[in-house]
């Protein structure tokens, strides 16, 4: 049997994502899982291409205490289909518990490098309901640009995110 980890996605004002996905790798402060997207109301399409809909695959990358993780997104045929950046406010793990804050803000990097930034209007509204400061809209965006900037010089996504694959 593999190694599960459980997964506490947490999302303002009070949404809460858990499950047990299977551990691909421990690495301690990186863990890559792997899992399938189910649930979703509507498939994801970026600049008119959809991209992340039910039943496609996902690897994902968490960063114990960086502000973001990666979700390595596969179709049903296997076919890569881009990497989706989630900012967050924080990410934490204790024992086989991992525990994250998103903060809105999303980035989809198809295989190109082509980038887009996503769910800026829900930032905002964000902030203007008051589910988050000013300091934490702020924040978002300073994550945001960081990776933005880091893919433009070519140091990102971190190697790790190529060394494994969802057949892994």
């Amino acid at each position: 049997m593999s190694e599960k980890i459980h997964l506490i996605y947490r999302r303002l004002p009070n949404r809460i994502l858990e499950r047990d996905d299977e551990v691909i790798a421990d690495l301690g402060d990186v863990i890559v899982a792997k899992s399938r997207f189910e649930g979703m109301l509507a498939p994801l399409r970026v600049n008119g291409v959809e991209v992340i809909k039910n039943g496609y695959y996902m690897l994902y990358f968490t960063f114990v205490g960086e502000n973001y993780d990666i979700l390595k997104v596969y179709d049903e045929e296997g076919n890569f289909r881009g990497l989706y950046v989630d900012v967050l406010a924080y990410t934490k793990r204790e024992g086989n518990t991992i525990e994250m804050l998103d903060i809105f803000l999303d980035i989809f990097i198809f295989p190109s490098g082509e980038a887009f930034l996503l769910d800026e209007d829900e930032l905002e509204m964000a902030l203007n309901y008051g589910l988050i400061d000013r300091e934490t809209f702020e924040f978002a965006y300073s994550v945001a640009r960081e990776i933005l900037e880091k893919l433009k010089r070519g140091d990102f996504p971190p190697e790790i995110v190529w060394e494994y694959d969802w057949r892994d």
